[in-house]
């Protein structure tokens, strides 16, 4: 039994402390929103394998989509994966999404949960190893990936250059450990042209795996539709704004966003916009777009009026979130983002989905299409990951199910999500105000490295 004064491998990271909040700012400070480009993604891939270089790990930039720092050169390959890019950062920040801000014992900005603070806790969890002298039985890669919030094509290019690895884990989910990972069925719906006459425009949402908290929409009705919306307005959930305009009435819902794995979390601004213009306008003059989502999905997040509301012992409920709408004169179309149990067939589920788009005459867009993941409970990296954790917090790690998709999906079933988030602290992924509990961060970071240490010395 371990001695009441000798510390765990884990705490080692502990010396680093001050260094990594200063680079957690300079990371954070890179705008790196993939949905915006590849620019600042790569810059970011950039910022992250030039801190390796600088201390002294060997590095290698692949095809600017991906990279890794590594130690160690023989034995199993390991892996701890995590990604640069971020989601759009959205409004209602009490602070600038891009400023690390500490405040009140937790770090503030886009990408200190998911995920730029985990990459930067591997990358110094190899250096840790590496200043240690630890002597390497195995390789051991922090893999840095560049495009995980829109699709991981990054680690898709990344295992067609690079071996997969003997065993990984990534650091982008809840602790414990996650060995099944919902099926992601992303869609687009659409019409070739608006059919809509009242309703002009309508916009809400920038990305699918998100809960969109603004919308608007542009309407050409009379001066007594208008006030019989505005006393229809007080009457429902949410918050709207109207303004006239010179081309019409303009309505802003305001929403809450929260990521697509949790839907239910946040308050659709876009689903529920909708709803309080279906409660005045026929389907025929809002188009049938419009018509869809009210009929089919209306502001429900378990796909019960799409005839797809399912539930599984190993993974939990199906969840579907309406992402992103446009309409305009020249197009009409929706994105849909559903999560369905891993023992579910996502072939089924959209046949359902086209079942009822057909109703309104419109055509159904696979975007994605991630099947369920599930990982032997007795694989060598569960027992790892217990053991490192248990290290840290004297208790037993849990193993669950999640609604998330992560790089675990891309490692060939030799691969798990294992944290960084702590049960009972809300990072608000995908929300305003994104942030971390200080203490939870450098706990993770023990609890990180204690991994590292096991997997690259293991026999």
């Amino acid at each position: 039994m371990k001695g009441l004064t000798e510390l765990s491998f884990g705490e080692n990271i502990l010396k680093y402390k001050d260094e990594m909040l200063k680079d957690l700012a300079e990371l954070v400070a890179i705008k790196s929103v993939s949905a915006n480009g590849s620019e600042e993604p790569q810059r970011a891939l950039k910022w992250m394998l030039d801190k390796a270089e600088s201390f002294g790990l060997v590095t290698k930039n692949v095809g600017g989509k991906a990279g890794h720092a590594q130690y160690g050169s023989g034995g199993e390959l390991c892996g701890v994966l995590t990604h640069l890019d971020v989601v759009p950062e959205g409004s209602g920040w009490d602070s600038d999404p891009f400023t690390l801000t500490v405040k009140d014992g937790r770090l503030f900005g886009r990408g200190v949960a998911d995920d730029k603070g985990s990459a930067l806790v591997a990358l110094y969890c190899l250096r840790a190893l590496k200043d240690a002298g630890v002597e390497p039985k195995n390789t051991i890669r922090t893999i840095f990936g560049t495009s995980e919030e829109i699709g991981m094509e990054d680690m898709e290019y990344y295992f067609k250059h690079e071996p997969l690895p003997d065993m990984s884990f990534t650091p982008d989910s809840d602790y414990g450990i996650c060995r099944c990972e919902k099926g992601i069925l992303q869609l687009e719906i659409s019409s070739k042209l608006h059919d809509g006459t009242t309703l002009t425009e309508f916009h809400a949402g920038t990305v699918i795996n998100a809960v969109p908290d603004a919308a608007y929409a542009l309407l050409d009705c009379s001066e007594n539709e208008d006030h019989q919306l505005l006393r229809l307005a007080d009457a429902k959930p949410g918050k709207f704004e109207f303004k006239y305009t010179i081309d019409g009435m303009m309505i802003i819902s305001k929403g809450k966003a929260a990521h697509a794995a949790h839907p239910n979390e946040g308050f659709n601004a876009a689903t529920h916009l909708i709803d309080l213009l279906t409660s005045n306008f026929s389907h025929n003059v809002l188009g049938s777009v419009c018509a869809f989502i009210d009929s089919a999905i209306g502001v429900e997040t378990n796909g019960n009026s799409m005839g797809i509301k399912m539930r599984d012992s190993a993974s939990g409920a199906l969840t579907l979130n309406v992402g992103t709408v446009d309409i305009n004169a020249k197009k009409a179309c929706v994105t849909i983002d559903i999560r369905y149990p891993v023992t579910m067939d996502g072939v089924r589920i959209l046949e359902q989905v086209q079942k009822r788009a057909k109703i309104e005459n419109l055509d159904v867009k696979v975007l994605e299409h991630r099947r369920p993941l599930v990982i032997d409970e007795h694989a060598p990296i569960m027992q790892i990951l217990k053991d490192s954790y248990k290290e840290i917090m004297h208790e037993d790690a849990t193993v669950y199910a999640t609604g998330g998709g992560t790089y675990a999906r891309t490692l060939g079933g030799k691969g798990v999500a294992f944290g960084p988030v702590f049960s009972g602290d809300n990072c608000k992924l995908h929300d305003a105000n994104e942030s971390m509990d200080c203490d939870n961060f450098f706990k993770h970071a023990q609890i990180c490295l204690e991994a590292m240490y096991r997997m690259v010395t293991n026999s």
